[in-house]
């Protein structure tokens, strides 16, 4: 298959224009992940070490090239809120303007981008899950302004077998808007072909460089196991 063999561009979904107050403080049993002061709890997905993105000002940045960086611990079915910002990058257009992503599990992306006008193939637009899930309406904000992604995930249960007991499910609130409504995700995230699921446990969250200096900030994080 071809990249463009899992992309499509129509319907758009509606703009929607999100209210202000939209923003979360950390309730009293999150771990909150990353407060804006270090990235202790992170490390480079390319060897494990420290992260080289640039933390300033209460928010940490990509830097284009270092590679993602992971969770330290992992986690299974969460609720996670993060905070992100695209980069004043108007010269660039569809996936080169302001592209991240956030991996629950380490393999279900949620995509982050500049989604004001910025027309793209819509399953990979910000509030997609990425070549999967179309968000139902669009509420970015433009570029340089602080956004959010409200996210309720449930991960997915194999038996013994490893075939696929329940798939991963996700509820998506960006900007305080309802995107994604208990969405089932049909496998990992693939950028040719299609996803299939194999067997897995509990796996770190990854923040995705996709050399664009997008920006993170409040992320925090509350378990969903009804085991725990």
């Amino acid at each position: 298959m071809k990249p463009e063999d899992t992309e499509f561009y129509q319907p758009e979904p509606p703009k929607v224009t999100p209210a202000d107050n939209h923003f979360l403080k950390p309730p009293s049993d999150a771990t909150v992940l990353f407060d804006g002061s270090d990235l202790s709890l992170w490390k480079s997905m390319n060897d494990g070490g420290e992260v080289k993105w640039n933390v300033e000002d209460g928010h940490v940045t990509v830097v284009p090239g270092t590679g993602a960086i992971l969770t330290k611990d992992t986690f299974g079915s969460v609720q996670l809120y993060v905070e992100w910002r695209s980069p004043m990058n108007m010269e660039h257009k569809g996936q080169d303007r302001g592209n991240s992503g956030i991996f629950l599990q380490n393999r279900y992306e949620l995509q982050v981008l500049d989604a004001w006008e910025n027309p793209t193939y819509v399953n990979g637009m910000a509030g997609s899950i990425y070549k999967q899930s179309v968000p139902l309406v669009n509420p970015a904000k433009r570029p340089g302004e602080w956004q959010s992604y409200n996210i309720s995930f449930t991960a997915p249960e194999f038996n013994e077998d490893g075939s696929v007991k329940t798939s991963a499910m996700i509820t998506v609130i960006w900007n305080g808007v309802v995107v994604q409504n208990n969405t089932e995700i049909k496998g990992p995230t693939v950028y040719i072909g299609l996803p299939e699921y194999s067997a897995h446990g509990k796996a770190p969250i990854r923040l995705q460089d996709h050399n664009s200096e997008v920006s993170y900030r409040n992320i925090w994080i509350r378990s969903l196991d009804r085991s725990e």
